[in-house]
């Protein structure tokens, strides 16, 4: 069971590196170890790549229920999810990857994931590159 204070975020990009064996698994298993949030908007993500591969996303959703802390999607975040469309536009950051970064920002912590795209996005957030 995770921390309940998390100490990253992580993007869906970081959870399918673990569920695919990647490189950086070992690391997103130690980031959740230590306590690991994701928005409800990358879990949603997660969880579609998962049925789009055929599995069941419900089993992954029990699987990892208590791996990783489930956060919401505030009215305050979602304005800062539409403010950082603009800024981030160029490096084609979809709004689940905003949701990470503005959910990181908010519980103060760094973002994990394997989107080297966000290497050039100017945001406060810190990102952590994972892979």
């Amino acid at each position: 069971m995770p921390n309940a204070e998390p100490a990253s975020v992580l993007d869906a990009s970081a959870v399918m590196a673990h569920l695919n064996e990647e490189e950086a698994a070992k690391t997103v298993r130690e980031a959740m170890k230590e306590g690991a949030a994701i928005s409800v908007a990358n879990w949603a993500e997660v969880l579609s790549n998962v049925a789009a591969e055929g599995d069941d996303p419900r089993r992954l959703a029990d699987d990892l229920r208590d791996a990783v802390i489930l956060e919401p999607i505030t009215e305050a975040d979602s304005v800062e999810i539409a403010k950082l469309r603009p800024i981030t536009k160029a490096q084609g950051l979809s709004l689940a990857d905003r949701a990470c970064l503005v959910l990181a920002a908010r519980l103060g912590v760094a973002a994990l994931t394997t989107d080297h795209a966000w290497e050039d996005a100017e945001v406060d957030t810190e990102v952590k590159l994972i892979r």
